[in-house]
């Protein structure tokens, strides 16, 4: 058994990149594509899905010739970065009435955070006033918590940049959809459209522009196909800005965490960090320094995962730690610490898991990180995100069956890491390390951690030239590229996911509602409203509709879901078998890995047609 998955991890691992061809998937944009590269990832082993996953983050750097789609290094992508960047410069110059504003849902929220968050942060130790705010739909909450629904809200999207701008003069507004799809972005944009005299839009996605949503919002007389439509316009006299490159499909369809999470983070720092340099180090922002600047970002990838034995082994543990019911926590320091946030807050959403799977904790929590709302109270007691939280909720119960996972630098306090490493070793031996230094410079009480760990992911860096990406940006890029692949092949070796769709995916709003109802129609064979319909049974735990049912919105169907579990995999059982809801709930008890329970029951039935 063990040979056929290796073999068919390979075999999907040098798959071509027909996914750019005019007859595959059609009806999807690339954003929702499964991926070639990695479509029995649900049946590799670790070392394989690591290799998948290089792949797959390798095709955002792929150069553009014979494409069929702008690429992270085209042409086009370059120039608009510049001038971006370009608009940046002239606030920082001049801040006062002036603000830049980042904007989006789910990752891209959080991402908008982080980034903000670190410009602001070396902009007061220039003594330069902050210039930059952030908007996250569903508030500050969303942050380390999956607050989905506010997404299709693109009234609040709106009143949300309003408040942050108020009494703004100039205000450059980033909105960020991976999909090109959430209506709380678009809100924004048609928004910024409204007032032209005061906000200069810019969009950062990763679909073609004609792939943009196009379905009706509730309340609205725009779509977001037609925001993106007179974007398109204003850009061509620089009025509104268009950073749309196309990455390649997600390694797990739909889960722009990965691949999205990433490239967003390179667009904006790019812009950022030539703004910087431009205004601060009289460095001018041109096309050339762009470009190495975005394949420095290259360079980022190719030493992370040259550490591919490492990252596999640590997938492997925390994949034992998912399938025996206990959980993986991150333990960080610093802004390594958010990704470790950010990382475990997707989870949820995107695997069905339970908050306690996968928990991130930093130094003094919220208050350390500077959020807007300070110290938020996301879950109760026991979702507190500082290492005191961690001591007092989660220390007491470890087991070896855990697994924790120190996330650190050499620029961190070293001592703390020790310490606290050392109160871990005594409740658990499954501690691991990611740990980054540049070349040369080793902190004195390394040797005593990775004595106290099971492994330790040590990469080491080159020195930064004053030309070059700074180091912490490196650092924080691959911490991300490891927790990515760490939770998303721990979640896929606990049987999450089927072949490469993440199938127990929580359906909490319209963007996920049609991606759990394309996802059945994609695994099943059977028309759209076949599909619809076993979702709504699963939804309501019901095998018939009733007329209440059909005819609620959609708003109330997503607010449904989020009381249900396996409401994706159940409709699928129900629709390749004809099973009831209950029948399927028994076989999904009985063999949790999807793609298990599903071709159980269809044997199930052969056998039983067969004896008739």
């Amino acid at each position: 058994m063990a040979t056929v998955a290796k073999t068919e991890g390979i075999k999907a691992f040098s798959a071509t990149h027909d996914w750019e061809s005019a007859d595959y998937e059609p009806t999807l944009p690339v954003s929702e594509m499964s991926n070639p590269l990695t479509r029995n990832i649900d049946r590799a082993p670790a070392s394989s899905i690591v290799k998948m996953l290089q792949a797959c983050d390798a095709q955002m750097f792929q150069e553009k010739s014979g494409a069929a789609y702008e690429r992270l290094l085209s042409d086009q992508v370059a120039k608009s970065l510049m001038e971006v960047a370009k608009r940046v410069q002239l606030i920082l110059k001049n801040p006062q009435d002036s603000l830049i504003v980042l904007s989006g849902c789910g990752t891209s929220g959080r991402l908008a955070f982080f980034i903000t968050s670190g410009f602001n942060r070396e902009l007061r130790r220039l003594n330069h006033s902050a210039v930059c705010s952030y908007i996250i739909a569903g508030g500050d909450r969303a942050l380390f918590s999956s607050q989905e629904a506010t997404e299709d809200d693109p009234i609040s999207g709106a009143l949300s940049l309003k408040k942050v701008s108020e009494g703004k003069k100039r205000v450059l507004f980033i909105g960020i959809s991976c999909g090109l799809s959430a209506p709380f972005v678009a809100g924004q944009l048609d928004f910024c459209l409204q007032h032209p005299d005061v906000y200069t839009p810019v969009l950062v996605g990763f679909n073609p522009t004609h792939q943009a949503r196009n379905e009706p919002i509730p309340g609205c007389t725009f779509t977001f196909h037609s925001v993106v439509t007179k974007m398109r316009e204003l850009a061509k006299m620089q009025k509104a800005f268009l950073i749309n490159p196309v990455l390649g499909p997600e390694a797990i369809s739909g889960s722009s965490r990965m691949k999205g999470g990433s490239a967003t983070k390179i667009l904006l720092e790019v812009v950022f960090s030539a703004a910087h340099a431009a205004n601060f180090s009289r460095t001018p922002i041109t096309y050339n320094g762009i470009l190495q600047h975005m394949r420095s970002y290259g360079k980022v990838l190719d030493i992370t995962y040259s550490q591919t034995e490492g990252i596999a082994a640590l997938m492997e543990a925390a994949g034992r730690s998912l399938q025996c019911g206990r959980g993986l926590c991150y333990l960080s320091w610093g802004f390594l610490g958010l990704l470790g946030l950010i990382d475990a807050s997707e989870c949820k959403p995107t695997f069905g898991a339970d908050y306690k799977d996968i928990q991130g904790f930093v130094g003094g929590g919220c208050k350390e990180l500077g959020s807007k709302e300070g110290d938020l109270n996301l879950m109760g007691a026991e979702s507190g995100i500082a290492h005191i939280d961690f001591l007092h909720n989660v220390l007491p119960c470890l087991t070896d069956k855990d697994t924790v996972l120190l996330l650190y630098s050499h620029s961190d306090d070293v001592d703390e890491v020790a310490k606290l490493a050392r109160r871990v070793r005594e409740k658990t031996s499954n501690m691991h390390a990611v740990y980054h230094q540049t070349d040369g410079d080793t902190a004195a009480q390394q040797g005593e951690i990775n004595k106290l760990c099971s492994s330790t992911l040590n990469f080491i860096w080159p020195q930064a030239t004053p030309a070059s990406m700074g180091l912490q940006h490196m650092w924080e890029l691959s911490t991300k590229l490891v927790l990515n692949a760490v939770s998303t092949g721990a979640h896929i070796l606990k049987g999450k996911v089927y072949q490469n769709y993440m199938i127990d995916l929580q359906v909490t709003n319209s963007k996920l509602y049609c991606r759990a109802t394309c996802l059945l129609q994609r695994l099943s064979g059977h028309p759209k409203s076949l599909c619809e319909e076993a979702l709504l049974k699963a939804i309501y735990q019901v095998d018939k509709l009733t007329e209440d049912i059909m005819t609620c919105n959609l708003t109330t169907h997503t607010h449904t879901a989020r009381k249900v579990k396996k409401v994706v995999p159940l409709a699928l059982v129900c629709l390749l078998t004809g099973y009831s809801i209950k029948e399927a709930q028994s076989h999904l008890e009985q063999k949790p890995i999807v793609r298990e329970a599903v071709e159980a029951c269809l044997r199930e039935q052969t056998l039983f047609s067969g004896s008739l």
